[in-house]
């Protein structure tokens, strides 16, 4: 009998052991998943969106595995380069227990300035066009189910209705705590901004948004990038904290990998779980877009 109970304690300590090691395997040399936070990169992601990164697509540092602010070598291998415009995983050089996700707008050597909100790359003003309305809604938890009324703005779940009609502009609906509206009033309600489509050099075109051209990180000085590292900046621009202020340049040791697609997505008032909530819950639209396609 004592062996038969040993042979099944080694039997679920080898399930449990190789379990564990397939899963950080998968996730340091092929796919991690990671969800949005913050709406630093309004309107590519969401707060609620769940991603999947390739980790193999700029090769693997430290910071690829587990453990790796602990310092124990320096360098990448199976190394390549990434591209402007590429939405980057990496891990904050100020504070190693964060990551970040932002899209890559400078290289080394590169001249990045910010005139007047306006981008400007090696001197040369980034073009951006099609300016359109774009709201971002940020709701205490107790609307949701009522909905929010106001003028001509009805906001229940995920739509937005203007008139009682689907508007014909883009929109990102989240909730929080009734608590954290009470307590951030300035953070919580119907804010107005404009999309554009920005055309990097290299011909990459994404979506920012610009609540206005004169914000706080709309005038910067000029930032020349030093060698092995990048310079990254959010599409939300006028709240993004990124290589214009706190973190400054990220090395090319901190990326940890390339945005693939989404995978799941919510407005963050409801666990995964209720599933008779998913119909104000889940963003079905958002689920499988793309982020990249190195």
């Amino acid at each position: 009998m004592a062996v038969k109970q040993t042979s099944k304690a080694k039997e679920w300590f080898n399930t449990i052991f190789y379990g564990v090691l397939i899963a950080l395997v998968f996730r340091s040399f092929l796919l991690e998943p990671f969800n949005i936070p913050s709406g630093s990169m309004i309107p590519t992601l969401e707060v609620g969106d769940h991603i999947f990164v390739k980790k193999w697509a700029y090769g693997y540092s430290r910071y690829s595995f587990p453990f790796g602010s602990w310092h124990l070598w320096n360098g990448r291998f199976l190394s390549s380069e990434p591209e402007v415009g590429d939405i980057i995983v990496f891990r904050n050089p100020i504070n190693e227990q964060q990551d970040y996700i932002k899209r890559l707008i400078g290289k080394e050597g590169d001249t990045i300035q910010m005139i007047n909100g306006r981008l400007h790359i090696n001197g040369v003003q980034v073009p951006r066009e099609n300016p359109q309305r774009y709201i971002v809604a940020t709701l205490p938890k107790s609307l949701k189910r009522v909905g929010y009324y106001k003028d001509d703005i009805s906001i229940k779940g995920n739509k937005i209705l203007i008139d009682d009609k689907p508007v014909d502009f883009n929109y990102t609906i989240e909730y929080k705590s009734d608590n954290f509206c009470n307590e951030y009033r300035g953070a919580c309600g119907i804010f107005e901004a404009v999309e554009y489509t920005e055309t990097l050099p290299n011909g990459v075109k994404h979506q920012i948004i610009e609540f206005s051209d004169n914000a706080m990180f709309d005038n910067t000085p000029a930032f020349t990038v030093p060698a092995g590292h990048y310079f990254f900046m959010g599409d939300n621009r006028d709240n993004s904290g990124d290589s214009r202020a706190d973190i400054g340049f990220i090395p090319r040791d901190n990326l940890l990998g390339q945005a693939w697609f989404i995978w799941y997505s919510h407005n963050y008032y409801a666990p995964m779980i209720s599933v008779w909530s998913w119909g104000n819950k889940m963003r079905w639209d958002r689920i499988g877009t793309g982020l990249g396609d190195k």
